[in-house]
């Protein structure tokens, strides 16, 4: 999710927005993240708050069920270009006296798409909030949309997408989604294409926040120096206008099609991206705990995990590796990927996969399982470090209906972790089929040709991994 306090079109820097970042970088207890409420705002809205009176800020995070799996094919980017679009004018307010109030009044707010979600956050200091809400509101309630706008964003978006055209992060994640779900919502980008963009008009995006944007499948965190009676008129005076009930598209769950093996994408660069790909373990799934740790060791440790160690520690072949899980609403996956010279993709690819199927047979080191579980325990703290992050988990944590107690059961959930929990989420994470999508020069014509050096850190497909 991006929060923005400015646009590069115009130029603004204010004392108040140096406040307000300031606020949402102080550090909040752990005791006070602990306090987690659940509020019924007198309209019927539920949401979650954590009442933080040293801060002079509010922070709303906030979530809706839809994502880009509720647009049709030849619409792809429509929730993406939605989202870019709501804080370009709403109500009386054109763009620019929109973003005028932002700026003057030091408020963060920003909107992004998801597969399965349109996310919001705002950023207030208290002694602005009340404009601040009335901005949000109307960006949810009144975005107009106007044609000026609607042009230069979707101008923006499809010169993004001619410079991914030659980037083999993008397209070799954008080819392994196409192969892995074929006539499924989850085969479109996010952000469109440059042929589905064209076509996507206003009365498709008024249609989307008509259809999307209801109480009804809305999730919301409040961080600040709020008790539970004014959250709950804050909710209702963002939310309380939206309809009852959202127009949902049915999305069929999915498994990923994984038979076709490896896909092979030339582009002339010097570096070739490597992206692996298999079925996850959903989260609710009682083997997901087991599976979070075991990827940790895996991949998802950064400087501790066994692929970090094999592909850059010992052979030198990349700068960054990683694998993850990717708990969808629909899906579930494991990926695992890296950057690296062209003529040392194949070489990757093979220790990832030695790796794998190492982890698989024999599972983890006892060493390795004590040592995961020790930081997975000690570092969950850093997800509450800051009203921000607050906002952010407690709405992640709604939207995986993990129980508003889970921030306090997740941790002996980790500690409960056996060897042959481990084991056996190995054998069902790892043990199946795997898609591969290698993007960049062929063996042939990279021999001879890669630059010298590391290579760039590789882009993983999402930050978010359900733990």
């Amino acid at each position: 999710m991006i929060a923005r306090i400015s646009r590069p079109h115009w130029v603004a820097s204010t004392a108040g927005a140096l406040v307000l970042f300031a606020a949402v970088i102080l550090t909040v207890s752990a005791h006070a993240a602990t306090k987690i409420e659940r509020i019924v705002s007198p309209g019927g809205i539920e949401a979650w708050l954590v009442r933080e009176p040293s801060l002079p800020l509010v922070a709303i995070d906030f979530s809706f069920t839809g994502g880009s799996s509720q647009a049709p094919a030849a619409k792809a980017g429509l929730a993406s270009m939605v989202a870019d679009l709501l804080d370009e004018g709403a109500g009386d307010l054109d763009s620019r006296a929109f973003h005028e109030k932002i700026e003057n009044y030091a408020i963060s707010l920003g909107f992004s798409a998801t597969r399965d979600n349109v996310t919001g956050s705002l950023r207030t200091l208290a002694e602005h909030q009340d404009i601040a809400f009335d901005l949000l509101k109307l960006s949810l309630t009144s975005p107009r949309f106007d044609n000026d706008d609607v042009t230069r964003i979707r101008n923006q978006k499809m010169a993004g997408l001619r410079r991914a055209a030659m980037s083999p992060n993008e397209l070799a994640n954008r080819r392994w989604w196409e192969t892995a779900f074929p006539g499924h919502p989850y085969a479109a980008p996010v952000t469109g294409t440059l042929g589905t963009l064209p076509a996507i008009t206003t009365d498709d995006m008024r249609d989307y926040v008509k259809r999307i944007f209801a109480r009804d499948n809305l999730k919301i965190g409040i961080v600040g120096n709020v008790d539970a009676a004014q959250a709950g008129k804050i909710v209702d005076r963002i939310f309380g206008s939206l309809p009852a009930k959202a127009s949902l598209v049915a999305v069929p769950d999915a498994r990923p099609q994984l038979a076709n093996g490896r896909i092979n994408i030339e582009i002339d660069v010097p570096q070739s991206v490597v992206m692996v790909g298999g079925e996850g373990i959903a989260r609710k799934d009682p083997d997901f705990i087991p599976a979070y740790v075991l990827n940790h060791i895996l991949g998802g440790g950064s400087f501790s995990s066994r692929l970090y160690r094999e592909v850059r520690e010992v052979r030198g072949l990349a700068y960054s590796v990683y694998s993850t899980l990717l708990p969808l609403d629909r899906t579930a996956l494991f990926v695992a990927g890296t950057a690296t010279r062209s003529d040392r993709a194949d070489q990757s690819l093979d220790v990832i996969m030695q790796e794998i199927k190492r982890m698989a047979a024999e599972g983890p080191t006892a060493a390795e399982l004590a040592d995961a579980k020790s930081y997975l325990k000690g570092s969950f703290a850093l997800r509450f470090d800051t009203s921000s992050k607050i906002a952010s988990q407690l709405v992640q944590m709604q939207v995986d209906d993990l129980g508003i107690d889970y921030i306090d059961k997740r941790n002996g959930l980790i500690e409960a972790v056996t060897m042959a929990d481990v084991q056996r989420a190995a054998k069902r994470l790892l043990e199946g089929n795997m898609l591969v999508a290698v993007a960049g020069r062929s063996q042939g014509a990279a021999a001879g040709g890669g630059s010298g050096g590391s290579a760039q850190p590789a882009a993983a497909p999402t930050k978010r991994d359900g733990g």
